[in-house]
């Protein structure tokens, strides 16, 4: 325990070390590059803040000149500049040159009469730049002196002076020598140059160095921190490898001009050597080392020392314990001046060694009637498994006796039990059908990926649709014979013992005699059909008066006899409709169209019959949507709309309105019939769309076939939508008619 306490010491200590000075290592790195950072940042403004004061000094000059017009003399402006020259050392040369280019008069009477004309800074400065770059001395070179050996140096400072009349009469120029970037470098990077190697560095926009170190000076650079200078726009650093193969650390800070002073786009760097930078960084790590070193060890001696605190009181136990196991101890006192864990184990051995005692004796007396509850527990155990057995005789009964077809099926698919009305419906054995997969034995092929979908359904989600209700399936015979059955399948059993217990019922017979009615249906419908259109003709020929006029009491009874026509004909279409929805042949053709012309030509049709119930209609579209195409069966989505109306008509009271509106829905698109009636009963709602289904089939007014909700619902399936109904808010009924997003185009047509 010393050992593992000792080791556990040294190496978390060891690794907080580690860890608080690899934090400490890139505080101290950040900390140097920023400071390389924040003394370029000062140079860059003490070289902003020193050409502004030259930029404003020679401003200055140059318009107190242009004040005195006329009566300055040469001699005074010669004074002036050289009060100007002697003001400031590093004015190399200050002269007035006239606008044809001959200097007038200069401080120290320099270059006076030459020709400056073809000169940058006098062509800038008529043309409003009054600053220019760093440049070697051209007609200065023989009469300045060189300083360090290096050739003179200047940034030119020029600035028209005016005339009167708002002209320049002559432009004054200043040549500031470079050696004050030199001294301005000397004054940021002395003050930390003991122990440090700092390279100061001044480039132009082009990337020439204009100001360096030697060898690089009057070179062209381009390096990563030049770049990120001029994009960051800020203080930062870099570390990065320069073309003498050296790692440097490299501040940087772009000039930003000061006041009215626009700046030259001057970039400082201030580089210094990776090794040299981070020595530092090295002298921290090296004492962190030994730091933990020491503690490591010192916790070391002291992990040896609170080991051999905490062993030996428990040593004292270890030997009581084995004193236990052997049956020779006695009760333990423990030591007072032992610590509070040792205490309480004395206290728990104590306890312990009692309890042992008196467990031994309890389980004597165990023993002696063990016997007796084994002998009456196995009489239980013979009891329960004959109960079970008679259970299980009593099912297997009822499934063999029951009229329907049993198949138990696992969670794998495979058959588990197949009773004798499986055998009869199906024609396999139950030998041959035990252990065989369900869906080759009773299931056609082009149904196997939906019954092994059903399957994974239930293992993944523990349920699925076809679980305790009753579906109708199509299945085959042993010979290969297709017939229909009536399906209900549960789950049995726990975990995975569950099984599928499916009862089935053929309803071949059954199906034959629905087909069988529709046949009768439709046969019977057509027939009525072509009498009953020929009724109507005719009626309508009497109700219009082409066979001469009617007196009150015939015209009232052909109105009867019209009306009650034209409701056989609507019943003879709407059992023609079921029939097709019976036998699959009620089947939408749709094509693109707009949908907006659909939806008012049924509000037109349906006018008529609105003025004779005193309700007004109305009809409104979402912006976007009036020439939106949707794959439509034009007749089938007017026979919905028909069918809404129509209702929405009668139940709505007299003066009232019925509004149908086109918008768009989560499911694409929607048209909503919405009236203002009694709403539909509670009663009647799980009803509604059934057919033969009427809310009050007793009230004259109200009476229909109650087949059109369940054909417009068929409908709008065929077109892979729905029909649905919710209540309005403040009374009435509101039919929504869904599109899905495949049948509704996502963009207007052209």
């Amino acid at each position: 325990m010393a050992l593992a306490t000792s080791i556990l010491c040294g190496v978390l200590t060891v690794i907080l070390v580690a860890l608080v000075q690899n934090q400490a290592r890139d505080h101290v790195r950040e900390s140097i590059g920023f400071g390389l950072g924040e003394l370029a940042q000062q140079a860059a403004d003490k070289l902003d803040r020193g050409m502004y004061e030259r930029y404003r000094e020679v401003n200055l000059l140059a318009r107190r000149i242009a004040d005195l017009g006329p009566a300055a003399t040469l001699e005074s402006q010669r004074r002036m500049l050289d009060d100007a020259h002697r003001s400031y050392g590093y004015y190399s040369w200050m002269g007035i040159a006239t606008v044809d280019g001959k200097v007038q008069v200069a401080a120290r009477s320099l270059l006076e009469g030459a020709n400056v004309g073809a000169r940058p800074w006098f062509t800038n400065a008529l043309a409003g730049t009054h600053i220019g770059d760093v440049h070697e001395a051209l007609l200065l070179a023989k009469l300045l002196p060189s300083v360090d050996g290096e050739p003179q140096r200047f940034v030119d400072i020029a600035f028209p002076i005016g005339a009167p009349d708002g002209r320049p009469r002559a432009v004054l120029g200043a040549h500031l020598s470079w050696q004050w970037a030199r001294d301005v470098e000397r004054s940021v990077i002395e003050p930390i140059q003991e122990g440090r190697q700092v390279d100061a560095l001044i480039v132009d926009t082009k990337g020439l160095v204009l100001l360096g170190p030697p060898g690089l000076q009057g070179t062209t650079i381009d390096t990563d921190s030049l770049r990120r200078a001029r994009t960051a726009r800020g203080i930062g650093y870099v570390l990065e490898r320069w073309t003498d193969g050296k790692e440097y650390v490299v501040g940087y800070r772009q000039t930003d001009g000061y006041a009215d002073y626009p700046g030259m786009g001057w970039t400082v760097l201030l580089r210094q050597e990776a090794g040299n930078a981070y020595a530092p960084v090295h002298h921290l790590g090296q004492y962190a080392l030994w730091t933990g070193v020491a503690l490591a060890v010192l916790f070391s001696i002291a992990g040896v020392l609170v080991a051999n605190w905490i062993t030996h009181p428990i040593k004292s136990l270890q030997e009581h314990a084995n004193r236990i196991r052997l049956g020779t101890a006695a009760p333990l006192v423990p030591d007072e001046r032992s610590y509070d864990e040792v205490r309480s184990l004395s206290n728990a051995l104590n306890t312990l060694l009692a309890d042992l005692v008196r467990r031994g004796r309890e389980l004597e007396e165990l023993n002696r009637t063990l016997e007796e509850r084994v002998s009456e527990r196995t009489q239980e155990l013979a009891g329960a498994l004959a109960t079970v057995q008679q259970n299980a005789q009593h099912i297997n009964t009822i499934i063999e006796t029951a009229h329907d077809a049993f198949i138990g099926m696992d969670l794998d698919g495979m058959v588990t039990d197949w009773n004798t009305q499986a055998e009869r419906m199906f024609g396999w054995r139950r030998h041959e059908a035990i252990g065989r997969p369900l869906a080759d034995l009773v299931l056609p092929q082009r149904y196997h990926d939906s019954l092994r979908r059903a399957i994974v359904e239930f293992r993944t989600t523990g349920h699925t649709n076809a679980l305790n209700r009753r579906v109708e399936r199509i299945v085959l015979t042993r010979q290969g014979e297709e017939f229909a059955i009536e399906m209900t399948a549960g789950i049995a059993g726990i975990g995975e013992r569950s099984f599928f217990s499916i009862f089935l019922h053929d309803i071949s017979l059954r199906k034959r005699v629905d087909q069988m009615k529709n046949e009768l249906v439709a046969t019977v419908s057509h027939e009525l059909r072509t009498p009953l259109t020929s009724m109507r003709a005719s009626l309508s020929l009497l109700k219009s008066g082409a066979a001469g006029p009617i007196d009150g009491e015939v015209e009232e009874l052909v109105e009867i006899a019209h009306r009650h026509c034209e409701r056989l004909v609507r019943l003879v279409s709407d059992m023609l409709d079921v029939e097709k929805v019976e036998s699959g042949r009620l089947s939408a053709q749709p094509r693109p169209q707009a949908l907006m012309p659909v939806v008012l030509d049924a509000l037109g049709a349906m006018r008529v019959q609105a003025q004779d119930a005193q309700v007004e209609l109305r009809a409104s579209c979402a912006p976007g949507l009036e020439q939106l195409p949707a794959d439509v069966d034009r007749d089938r989505i007017t026979q919905v709309l028909l069918n809404l109306l129509s209702n929405a008509l009668k139940y709505s009271p007299p003066r009232g309105a019925v509004e149908l509106t086109l918008a768009r829905s989560e499911r694409g698109l929607r048209i909503t019939v919405a009236d203002r009636g009694p709403g539909i009963p509670a009663a009647f709602r799980n009803r509604i769309f059934q057919r033969f289904a009427q809310a009050d089939p007793g009230s004259d007014r109200k009476t229909s076939s109650g087949l059109g909700l369940a054909i417009s619902r068929q409908i709008m399936v065929e077109h892979g939508g729905e029909l649905w109904f919710e209540d309005r808010a403040g009374g009435g009924t509101c039919f929504h008619a869904d599109l899905p997003p495949r049948a509704a185009s996502s963009r207007p047509s052209d």
